[in-house]
């Protein structure tokens, strides 16, 4: 919207952008504060940065990514990450033929360094691309080196410490979940 040069929008608006109710939308931000005045909608720069601030978007995230098989190469290339507040900072492999070689504008690193460079560069946030039966020791190498927040195209459930959040990418199930309104 704001891409748009709208400065406004109302409940209604979003609601009908986001495919749910303008009373959803009023509720859902209420949990957050007030946001717009009844009547006036939201100034939409505003609710852009509160919610930035709310999601924790409103910086930019380092993320390592682990494992450069297909889906690896394919979310270096993804060019989805530029501007949304995540930015590609390490990669690693296991592989000594992918070692050392360049991805994107890259390098990518052995996994026996992995610990060593999260820890110094500070990184919470990666993105697991590895097959499934390493999964849990790149994942607990993670964690120890300060990881906190984990993307896993792996095809396995990960074992964590309460501290830690996993999304799981399975397309598999979202293929499930969408077969379920075909009739």
């Amino acid at each position: 919207m704001a891409n748009e040069g709208q400065k406004v929008t109302s409940s209604k608006e979003l609601g009908e952008r986001l495919g749910i109710s303008a009373a959803q939308i009023r509720k859902d931000l209420s949990h957050f504060g007030e946001f717009g005045k009844q009547g006036t909608g939201y100034q939409i720069a505003f609710l852009r940065t509160k919610l930035g601030k709310i999601l924790r978007v409103d910086r930019e995230w380092a993320v390592a990514l682990v494992g450069m098989g297909d889906i690896g190469h394919a979310v270096v290339r993804y060019q989805g990450f530029a501007g949304r507040g995540f930015r590609i900072a390490l990669i690693f492999d296991s592989d000594p033929t992918k070692v050392g070689q360049v991805a994107g504008d890259m390098t990518i690193m052995a996994v026996d360094r992995m610990a060593k460079e999260v820890k110094a560069r500070g990184v919470q946030v990666a993105m697991l691309c590895v097959p499934g039966q390493h999964a849990q020791s790149v994942t607990n190498t993670l964690v120890d080196a300060g990881v906190r927040s984990i993307l896993n195209y792996a095809p396995v459930n990960l074992s964590v410490p309460a501290a830690v959040r996993v999304q799981y990418i399975d397309p598999v199930i979202e293929l499930q979940r969408m077969s379920y309104f075909l009739h």
